[in-house]
């Protein structure tokens, strides 16, 4: 299994958390989305724990909410002591309608509207990450107008080049977010920040992609985010007190992926910077990350119910579940792995080849392809490995089907924290 959090009881059934998924299943109905807390909180502590052994500064913790956003989410990583990132208005008022502190907010976004800029500011979000000209003039409007002058962190592409899906890739140049290094842009945005009355720019951020298991990127983005700083103070007189490096952290998503340690991962980060400070005579700055899918990691999973099993000769056998890219669209976008297993046959061998379909209509309305499961029959409960991230995120009603249901596990209790959509809901909007 990816992780020691899946288990085998003495049924033959798949567990998460200790609770029986094909109990779930029959309990809650499916698909259903299934979250472990206690793991999702020992990930908070481990990024927030890891900082405090290997940086002499406070540093933060933004939990990533595009990830999985509702609001025992926010609650959660809040008791944990996290901060939370948001990347639109919708996000930042589930956040504050779960009582989350406005001032614990980053709020991000390459298009945010004038809108959603008065609403962070009439909320008080604590910083707000720019992330081009044309929204530093309109902040700096509004923040004027309203009497505000907010702390703002320039999006910076520090040209990097992850080894990852070009989908998910945010370092390189030629890309929608931040502000470039390489044509003189970032430095430009700094000298107009630098004349405006109502903008308080206070540090720098990077994002250089995600699902990421080197630790190489992280080290060369210390080396240049500091040296930025380094030459942003050298020019212009302001010595910025935050560095925020972003997420990215991958997760183990098949056998074959290899993440490195939450605690490795904050050591080497801490460890470069402090160098690239000596190598510039910079003074420490407090640093922040923004991990999502990592504090999620893997121990989740969305469950399903097999309603057919067709084999077309010398191709393929199709297992078709009552779910599919409405609520798992990743493997249409671009092609993500996971590894299934027949809950209700966990203990047995995964020996039988299968592509798992959804129920859209569309032929592109796959899960997986080719994959390995137990021996499937109508009826049987699929459980889909490592899913809490960008799932329900990114659910839809396309097909006019309704959206999950959510649960999360604690102690091998579990608790509903989104109800399943009803027809009625899908229609409420209609005229």
């Amino acid at each position: 299994m990816l992780t020691n959090r899946y288990s085998v009881n003495e049924k033959g059934h798949l567990t998460l958390g200790g609770a029986d998924t094909v109990e779930l299943a029959s309990r809650f109905g499916t698909p259903l989305y299934v979250f472990d807390e206690d793991d999702i909180r020992g990930n908070c502590r481990s990024f927030r724990e890891a900082f405090e052994k290997n940086y002499s500064l406070p540093c933060k913790v933004y939990y990533a909410s595009k990830a999985f956003s509702c609001k025992e989410m926010y609650r959660l990583v809040d008791s944990e002591g996290l901060c939370a990132d948001v990347v639109s208005g919708g996000e930042l008022y589930t956040a504050l309608a779960a009582g989350f502190p406005a001032e614990k907010i980053g709020f991000h976004g390459n298009n945010k509207t004038p809108d959603e800029l008065a609403f962070a500011l009439d909320s008080g979000v604590g910083r707000i990450i720019v992330d081009n000209i044309y929204e530093l003039y309109t902040l700096n409007d509004l923040a004027g107008e309203k009497g505000k002058k907010p702390s703002v962190l320039f999006r910076i592409k520090p040209g990097i080049d992850c080894h990852t899906h070009e989908y998910i890739q945010t370092g390189q140049i030629d890309c929608k977010f931040g502000f470039a290094l390489e044509n003189g842009e970032a430095m430009e945005a700094v000298k107009i920040a630098s004349a405006m009355d109502n903008i308080s720019l206070v540090g720098i951020h990077c994002h250089i992609g995600s699902q990421i298991f080197e630790t190489q990127p992280f080290i060369d983005a210390a080396d240049i985010m500091v040296k930025l700083a380094t030459d942003i103070r050298d020019t212009f007189g302001i010595t910025l007190k935050e560095i925020n490096f972003g997420g990215g952290y991958g997760i183990k998503y098949t056998e074959k992926d290899i993440p490195t340690e939450k605690d490795t991962d904050i050591k080497i980060l801490c460890e470069n910077v402090k160098l690239a400070c000596e190598r510039y005579d910079f003074p420490l700055p407090s640093l922040s990350i923004e991990p999502g899918r990592s504090i999620l990691d893997a121990s989740t999973l969305t469950l399903y119910k097999i309603g057919v099993v067709k084999t077309i000769k010398d191709i393929r056998t199709y297992v078709s579940v009552d779910g599919g890219m409405a609520d798992n669209p990743r493997y249409a976008l671009y092609g993500a792995e996971y590894e299934a297993v027949v809950a209700n046959k966990a203990d047995k061998p995964r020996d039988f080849t299968a592509t798992i379909a959804g129920k859209c209509c569309e032929s592109g309305d796959l899960i997986q392809e080719h994959t390995k499961i137990q021996t499937p029959q109508v009826g049987d409960t699929l459980a889909v490995l490592a899913t809490g991230a960008y799932n329900y995120s990114m659910a839809s009603n396309y097909n006019r089907l309704p959206r999950p249901a959510a649960v999360m596990v604690s102690g091998g209790n579990p608790r509903v924290i989104i109800e399943r959509e009803t027809y009625e809901d899908i229609i409420k909007k209609d005229i």
